[in-house]
């Protein structure tokens, strides 16, 4: 019965983390361009956001994690804490490395996991939610650089559309916090999934109680612990104009809304990330697309899930079904890597040291 505690408390736990990390920056845009002048009151918009979005629409993201992609039947205790604690320790080594990560694909590549340890796994519904994780954030890079090339021709020809004074201001401040409560809305229904989806799907907990706890724990992390997130992502917009970020907010928010309502948890981080990218290129060019951030985001957005397999499918192996063969290959595979990197590393130093001395062997 303890099992079954820990892994409830894990996922609230879980949850609370989605929520300060990925729901409050859903604000961000609101508090970054000063459309929202007060923290608490941001965090509290988010926090109702991610509640409603949880309670009114989590339902089939939560079937699609908690029974769509391993039978239901492998889903114990045991097996939703590994899964749970997984993708908790995917995601804190992303945030060492100071790379926005999206809670879907560490949860779903924890689930992945379980999934090849027992030789379990409905291969066609994952590769339907790896197809969307590539298509949703495409279109929304498509969105938001056809609607961008717009908008920047619309406030190069009227600076009233930027909303610097007056009541074009007014309207403009409750278009973005509008967008901001959206996107906030559609972490809620996309989100709550991966803390209590695992849970549902093992019985632990029915859906409705699973996603009102897991929702009203979001919502509390994002009140709780969200005040940084949304200092840090205000500080990096604050030269976007309120109809720039109503489009990236908006754009995020109605794609996610969208893949949730089919059942599909998709990367919020990744849709949003690809709107502000799809912003910058209509302002300034495909040349920002060159940049070394973009190539380091996408190799962790590739990596995420797959590190989050590799986790689960070890602990798996350690501690429900152990198997020594598998873990000393793992363990082989893993030297082998780091040997790879250093001789690699190495061989760069070397060939650096003798372009500098102008030599050769």
């Amino acid at each position: 019965m303890w099992f079954t505690y820990l892994a409830i408390a894990i996922a609230l736990f879980f949850a609370m983390n989605i929520g300060a990390s990925g729901a409050a920056a859903a604000m961000g845009v609101a508090y970054g361009s000063g459309a929202i002048k007060r923290k608490r009151l941001a965090l509290c918009i988010v926090a109702v956001g991610v509640f409603l979005g949880a309670y009114l629409g989590g339902g089939e993201v939560v079937k699609t994690v908690g029974s769509g992609i391993v039978p239901k039947d492998l889903l114990t205790a045991e097996v939703v804490i590994i899964i749970l604690l997984s993708a908790t320790l995917t995601l804190f080594c992303s945030n060492i490395i100071g790379i926005p990560l999206s809670t879907s694909e560490v949860t779903i590549g924890s689930v992945v996991g379980v999934g090849v340890a027992y030789k379990a796994l409905f291969v066609n519904h994952i590769l339907v939610i790896v197809a969307f994780w590539i298509i949703v954030p495409v279109i929304a890079f498509i969105i938001a650089w056809i609607a961008g090339r717009f908008i920047t021709k619309l406030e190069k020809r009227d600076k009233r559309w930027r909303g610097q004074s007056g009541n074009w201001k007014k309207g403009l401040t409750l278009l973005v916090i509008a967008a901001g409560f959206i996107e906030a809305f559609s972490a809620g229904m996309n989100n709550v999934a991966n803390a209590v989806g695992p849970l549902v799907g093992a019985n632990l907990i029915g859906t409705g109680k699973g996603i009102f706890w897991g929702g009203l724990f979001v919502a509390l992390g994002a009140i709780l612990l969200g005040g940084r997130v949304l200092e840090t992502n205000g500080k990096k917009i604050t030269n976007m104009s309120l109809l720039q970020g109503t489009l990236i907010s908006g754009t995020g928010g109605f794609l996610v809304i969208i893949a949730s309502l089919f059942g599909l948890p998709v990367p919020l981080t990744q849709v949003t990330t690809t709107a502000i990218l799809g912003v910058g290129t209509a302002e300034h060019g495909f040349s920002l697309l060159q940049k070394g951030i973009i190539l380091k985001i996408l190799k962790v957005w590739l990596v995420s899930p797959v590190l989050a397999l590799v986790v689960s499918f070890t602990l798996v192996k350690i501690f429900i079904v152990p198997d020594l063969y598998i873990l000393l290959v793992l363990f082989a595979l893993l030297i082998a890597t780091f040997g790879l990197k250093n001789l690699y590393n190495t061989i760069q130093e070397e060939k650096r040291a003798i372009n500098e001395d102008g030599g050769g062997i």
